[in-house]
């Protein structure tokens, strides 16, 4: 017998509804690969991963579909997206046309103790790469990665393109589960890229954060097709 769901808090403390906890169940299960990309699934079968009763999984299908997070599939129940090709060029096209464009106004506008906290935790996972600390690196790396680009996004204070980019995040994240995550050698390439932007944000020049943003989505955007 599945244990009740935990009640889960947003950040600012507040217990979240039963759908938001269903969605967060949902995604963790997605991005833990328990449900995997492609699977065809029902909403019972969501019930006994999520430990969330029916009622919420049906409030929360809508939604899913919506963002694109699970499909309906006439006659076979529900699908759960598929990654391929068309997914990695819509998912990176996005990337870059918030990225790039929040970049810049960062350059011009982003909080100085910001951006010098994030060389500091770019410089750390440097430094570890360097010593042959690999206790939890790849995992670190992930997180300072995530770091620097929700840091922009939230910058723009903007809830709509900030939702629309988490949702994006969460099928870029499902690529790289697929195709290519961030290794322990790519270290010194994905965060040198990274230092690369912090430079210019440092710098105050808007239009070298933003190429050097492009350069870095592009980059990761071959990697996905395999062709870097």
């Amino acid at each position: 017998m599945i244990s009740p769901p935990t009640t889960q808090h947003n950040k600012d403390g507040e217990p979240l509804k039963l759908r938001e906890q269903a969605y967060e169940g949902y995604t963790k299960s997605l991005l833990s690969q328990e449900i995997k990309p492609g699977q065809f699934i029902t909403q019972r079968q969501l019930v006994e991963i999520t430990g969330f009763p029916l009622g919420a999984i049906r409030e929360l299908v809508p939604r899913l579909e919506a963002e694109g997070l699970i499909r309906t599939a006439p006659q076979r129940g529900m699908q759960v997206p598929q990654v391929d090709l068309n997914l990695v060029r819509n998912a990176f096209q996005f990337r870059e046309f918030i990225e790039v464009a929040a970049v810049r106004l960062f350059a011009a506008n982003g909080d100085p103790k910001r951006i010098e906290s994030l060389r500091a935790s770019h410089q750390e996972i440097l430094e570890r790469f360097e010593r042959g600390d690999e206790d939890g690196l790849m995992q670190d790396a992930e997180a300072v990665d995530l770091q620097l680009h929700e840091t922009i996004i939230d910058a723009l204070g903007n809830d709509i393109i900030t939702q629309a980019y988490r949702v994006n995040w969460i099928k870029i994240k499902l690529i790289r589960l697929a195709e290519t995550r961030l290794y322990v050698p790519m270290i010194p390439s994905v965060i040198g890229g990274h230092m690369t932007i912090i430079a210019a944000l440092e710098a105050r020049d808007p239009e070298a954060a933003a190429t050097a943003m492009q350069q870095h989505i592009e980059a990761a955007r071959r990697r996905a097709v395999n062709m870097g």
